[in-house]
């Protein structure tokens, strides 16, 4: 565990230094053990050391010196609900919390939407943070997906391990980015469901294998 949790440390160091958090804000964790790895609550990335990491069992039980994320409740839901999950990466990222504070989804502006697995990327109903509101929230919001948007906060992307979930969480800002330029200009022209369903099976043998 002490490799998983240096990894940990590591990505949430990477989404600081990639600009998609800042602080202390959002959290990182990966699947391990009887449960999970994830980042403690209030404590600076950058002063932070592997010890740190907090060892969450899927009853929620946790251990070591430090609290976990406020927000492992929709962690553990996650782990336990989908089973090809191994890492999950939260985020206050500007262009994609900026969408979230206006609740909206992302419509099939650009054929990327279909990276994170359907033709849309909702934008999750807002609760309290650290609730088990906000994780049946962002349940929902990531059915059948990679990522969603969580309103009047954040980002949220799943992977099967954290060098995927932090590719992604950077990928979905750059769209968010994309879509609040497009935004700016008029009207969004969307791709036909017809297009995003080919798209969607080609990117099922997309890439190495």
């Amino acid at each position: 565990m002490n490799q998983l949790a240096a990894e940990v440390l590591a990505t949430a160091r990477a989404m600081n230094a990639r600009g998609i958090n800042r602080g202390a804000a959002g959290n990182v964790s990966a699947r391990g053990g009887a449960g999970f790895l994830i980042t403690p609550t209030g404590m600076a990335y950058d002063q932070a050391t592997p010890a740190d990491m907090v060892a969450v069992a899927m009853d929620g039980a946790a251990g070591g010196p430090r609290k976990p994320s406020s927000e492992w409740r929709f962690h553990r839901d996650i782990y336990a609900e989908r089973r090809e999950v191994g890492a999950v990466l939260h985020a206050h990222s500007p262009f994609a919390t900026s969408l979230a504070c206006m609740g909206l989804d992302l419509p099939p502006f650009h054929y990327m939407i279909a990276r994170f697995g359907g033709a849309d990327l909702r934008c999750a109903r807002y609760a309290t943070f650290g609730t088990q509101e906000l994780s049946a929230a962002v349940l929902e919001a990531l059915r059948d997906r990679a990522g969603c948007l969580m309103a009047h906060h954040g980002m949220l992307v799943v992977g099967r391990d954290l060098g995927q979930a932090l590719a992604l969480a950077c990928e979905l800002e750059d769209l968010c980015e994309q879509y609040w330029r497009v935004l700016q200009l008029g009207e969004p022209r969307l791709l036909a469901a017809e297009e995003m369903a080919r798209v969607l099976e080609k990117f099922r043998d997309y890439g190495q294998q």
